[in-house]
């Protein structure tokens, strides 16, 4: 039976998404059909998450059912897939360790106070986070756990990432693992894609489409206009069989549009409040990966 031999582990909303099309593009590349299986994350447990829309999709929890997301594996030599729960949770190490002990892992690591803003952003844009204040998100997040709210609230947690590198470190030859960082992927895609390529073994001159933005977060300008062309409501009803279907398309596709704006910046005293959270973490992180990370200490 098939397994990985390359992962890619986190961190969550510095370009995991982007990569797994990027990758799904090579032709020497299979990339698992579910973009985040969370397999190593939750071998064997039972999945009772109580956090708002924390439902069960795409939860892959038996090895059986693990194995059937590469059963279309043809001549493909790289076989990945991409679920940022793994750098996170503390068990998946392990678990990868007994399963694929050669495999190849990816990480991406993003500046932790943007990383936790962008990641409470996306959760409001889609009306799934419940807070529409950061930091009070961030003061909610141990009583969440507690009340075991899903890893996808975990916004402050998910920051610290020394002793989640420092897990794979001690269980895997560093040969194994390659660490990115978020503003380098971003400035030079190709130039990242490519040593990924190298990394996984496969043509490194081919070039993916980076034209495409995926997972880009996106603010509401105006609640009622949303609400109106995205939910359904009588006026809608009513007008509904009076218009094309193709002319309701394009009239919501462009209202929509101009009815969304890039997210906010992070106000300066709340990223320079959160960086001293970090501020021990970042500095242990630097000298594990020995990356220069003074940028991340910056208001």
């Amino acid at each position: 039976m098939i397994l990985p031999n390359f992962l890619v582990i986190g961190a969550p909303k510095a370009g995991t998404t982007a990569l797994y099309h990027y990758l799904k593009e090579h032709p020497q590349v299979f990339m698992s059909p579910i973009k985040e299986p969370k397999f190593f994350a939750l071998e064997g447990e039972r999945v009772d998450f109580q956090g708002p829309h924390d439902y069960k999709k795409d939860y892959v929890t038996d090895i059986n059912a693990y194995h059937t997301l590469f059963k279309d594996v043809s001549d493909e030599s790289a076989i990945g897939e991409v679920s940022p729960w793994y750098l996170y949770l503390p068990k998946t190490a392990e678990r990868i360790n007994h399963y694929i002990p050669n495999t190849k892992l990816i990480t991406i690591l993003r500046d932790p106070v943007e990383r936790a803003y962008s990641h409470f952003s996306s959760l409001v844009s889609k009306d799934h986070e419940p807070l529409t204040d950061f930091t009070q998100a961030m003061e909610a997040e141990e009583m969440r756990m507690r009340n075991n709210w899903s890893p996808r609230w975990h916004y402050k947690q998910r920051g610290f990432y020394y002793s989640q590198i420092k897990r794979y470190f001690n269980l895997f030859d560093q040969s194994q693992i390659k660490i990115y960082l978020y503003e380098d992927f971003k400035a030079n895609p190709i130039g990242v894609l490519q040593d990924i390529f190298r990394f996984i073994e496969v043509d490194d001159e081919f070039a993916p489409n980076i034209s495409q933005k995926h997972h880009v977060t996106y603010m509401r300008r105006n609640e009622v206009l949303h609400k109106f062309f995205v939910e359904e409501n009588l006026a809608k009803s009513i007008l509904k069989p009076l218009i094309s279907s193709n002319l309701r398309q394009c009239v919501k596709a462009n209202l929509i549009n101009l009815n969304i704006r890039k997210r906010p910046k992070l106000q300066p005293e709340v990223r320079k409040r959160f960086i001293e959270v970090y501020r021990e973490d970042i500095l242990n992180l630097q000298g594990l990966i020995q990356r220069d990370l003074s940028a991340w200490l910056e208001v």
